[in-house]
């Protein structure tokens, strides 16, 4: 496996740098420094014809232009946090409203949105980006100071390995936000593309797509996925809550699904497969959620890479994660980090053909 640097242009006088990992079989991925960004990701086809499978764009000035998050790192807190409010040990924290009235992605400012510094590591087979976000950065108490890694395998295998450190009580949920069309990124939407999901439980929403604190069975719902399924079969059938920001993208999936097994240890909990192409991957990650997320929000408006006009349901999005709002739902699992505490967030999608 090779790794490889180059100049991606400047923001705000700083050099943003591309990164090329490539494996034995030909399978690459390219990240910039910006955002900590998977810009590129091509894998082969059943007949092996590689194909890039992640929405972005050619150039830095697309995602400095945007509000996609393709690719991007996401935090200090990846999802939503209703009217951006949470307490720590008794003490509010007010953070910036960046989807008024709420909190999204880490704010006005996130991690998507920083020049990150990148070093190759590991005997030239490990690319890390690191950031310290400053105490008070977007309304977050403590100095946080970020790792995210990634590793392209000869076994075909991502590896993303997020981690955190802060000097005061703070929050910590680092989400990666690719969209995937395992058609390729330019191959239209991925209402045919399946999905198999190891969840017997999805978290609800209400029509701003924020979190109501139930936990509910997909049993008979729009929301199971426990044996492989067509993403658009079922679509139709999301709540419309009238007014609210679902009916205004059109419905579609936004929604968090609860996974089984034991958080903290790494599981297999997505299977993802392109019938047409015969693309696919499975998805391991130590987190209890991710938010599956169909990009109702895209349309030809959003014009990616060599030109393609991304349209509705153009790419999915599986962001292994905290559930969303978690500070104000104690029964959930907590992001909470507390000084001499490590936050470890894995992911690890491993690419095969169908």
């Amino acid at each position: 496996m090779t790794i490889t640097r180059e100049n991606f242009g400047a923001v705000g006088g700083r050099e943003v740098h591309r990164y090329t990992l490539t494996n034995r079989a030909g399978l690459t991925a390219r990240f910039i420094s910006y955002g900590a960004t998977l810009t590129e990701l091509h894998t082969p086809d059943r007949q092996g014809r590689m194909g890039d499978i992640v929405l972005g764009f050619d150039k830095l000035e697309g995602y400095l232009a945007t509000d996609t998050y393709f690719g991007a790192t996401c935090g200090r807190y990846g999802n939503r946090i209703t009217k951006g409010r949470f307490a720590l040990d008794g003490k509010p924290y007010q953070l910036s409203l960046n989807e008024p009235p709420n909190h999204l992605h880490g704010g006005l400012k996130g991690y998507d949105k920083v020049v990150w510094n990148g070093a190759i590591e590991g005997d030239g087979k490990t690319l890390t980006f690191t950031h310290r976000s400053p105490d008070g950065d977007e309304g977050y108490p403590g100095n946080l100071d970020i790792r995210t890694s990634f590793q392209l395998t000869d076994a075909n295998e991502l590896s993303i390995d997020m981690s955190a450190k802060t000097d005061k009580p703070t929050l910590a949920n680092l989400v990666h936000h690719s969209y995937f069309n395992l058609g390729g990124h330019g191959s239209g939407n991925v209402l045919k593309q399946e999905l198999k999901v190891h969840s017997d439980f999805y978290t609800p929403i209400d029509g701003e797509l924020m979190t109501t604190g139930e936990i509910l069975s997909v049993k008979g719902t729009a929301y199971d996925f426990t044996s492989f399924k067509a993403i658009g079969r079922d679509i139709g059938k999301i709540e419309n809550f009238g007014g609210g920001r679902v009916s205004e993208a059109g419905g579609g999936y936004d929604h968090n699904l609860v996974l089984a097994g034991v958080q903290g240890q790494m599981r297999l909990v997505v299977e993802a497969r392109d019938p047409a192409s015969g693309r696919a991957f499975d998805l391991e990650t130590t987190e209890p959620g991710v938010q599956f997320y169909t990009g109702g929000y895209l349309s030809e408006a959003v014009v990616g890479k060599g030109g393609t006009k991304y349209c509705k349901y153009g790419g999915f999005t599986l962001e292994t994660q905290k559930y969303p709002d978690s500070p104000n739902f104690p029964f959930f699992p907590q992001a909470r980090l507390d000084p001499g505490q490590t936050y470890h967030h894995r992911m690890k999608f491993r690419f095969h053909t169908v």
